[in-house]
Parts: C-alpha cells; sequence; structure tokens
C-alpha cells in the first residue's frame, strides 16, 4: 500500500512532524515583534517628512535628513529580517509535510528533509542577525547623558 493504515504509524508521524512547530512559534513571535519595530520606523520617518514638507526653505534640515537615511537603512533591515522568517516559516512547514509523508508513505525523503529543516534554521538565524543589527543601529543613535541644567 501507498498510505500507512496503521494508527500507531500515522501517530509517531504526527509525533515526527509536529516537533517543527516549535520553530513556527518562535518564527511567528519574531514576525510580530520585526513588524512592530517596522511600524515604528514608518512613524517616526513619516512625522520626519512632514517636519521636512513645513519646514522654512532656508531652514537647516541636514539632522533630519541624516536620521531619514539612517531610519531607511533599519526599515530595509527589518524588511530583509521579515522576509527571512517568511521563508524559515515556509521551509519549515515543507519540513512538516515532508515528514509526515516521509513517516506515512513508503517514500525515502530523510535527506530532503534534513536539508529543509536546516535551510528553515538558516533562514532564522539570518533574520535574527538583521534584528541584532537592526537594534543596535537604533540605540547607537540614542544620547543617554544627562541633560546640562540651567541656571
Amino acid at each position: 500500500m501507498f498510505f500507512a493504515t496503521e494508527l500507531g504509524t500515522v501517530s509517531h508521524a504526527i509525533q515526527l512532524s509536529v516537533a517543527p512547530v516549535f520553530l513556527l512559534t518562535a518564527v511567528s513571535g519574531m514576525v510580530g515583534t520585526a513588524a512592530g519595530r517596522l511600524t515604528r520606523i514608518i512613524d517616526r520617518a513619516r512625522l520626519l517628512e512632514d517636519r521636512i514638507e513645513a519646514a522654512a526653505v532656508d531652514a537647516p534640515m541636514t539632522k533630519w535628513y541624516d536620521e531619514l537615511r539612517r531610519l531607511r537603512q533599519r526599515g530595509r533591515l527589518v524588511n530583509a529580517c521579515i522576509a527571512l522568517l517568511i521563508l524559515c516559516a515556509i521551509v519549515i512547514g515543507l519540513t512538516i509535510v515532508i515528514l509526515f509523508l516521509g513517516e506515512t508513505t513508503q517514500l525515502e525523503f530523510l535527506r530532503l528533509a534534513t536539508i529543509s529543516f536546516l535551510a528553515g534554521v538558516s533562514f532564522f538565524l539570518l533574520a535574527l542577525i538583521c534584528f541584532l543589527t537592526e537594534t543596535l543601529m537604533a540605540t547607537h543613535i540614542l544620547k543617554f547623558a544627562k541633560p546640562k541644567l540651567t541656571d
């Protein structure tokens, strides 16, 4: 037979293919966090663009343009992070399907399942690097100096 009909085999297939779901849980949490960061970046960029449009022609705007440039870089990193996380989720989802089919059919998918799982983990690690880089960029521009008191 092409498909397994024993309850034990199907039960084992479900257990085996559900293990990568924990990685999908982490991915979904990261997507939410990255999307939140992207929202804040976009809101800040819109605020700066409105200030630039409302400013007088001869007003100094170099500081605002520099911040917009940094926000653009951060936005690109967050977009890359989200794209890598989505790729990770797709590949891990395929891994689950491959593991389930490999366990419930007579088809040999072990090598394909291994490659797809490792690809998913690699995408997740690359997304974490993007996220870390963006976070470091965001905190690099902060000034933690104490404000000077005026008399």
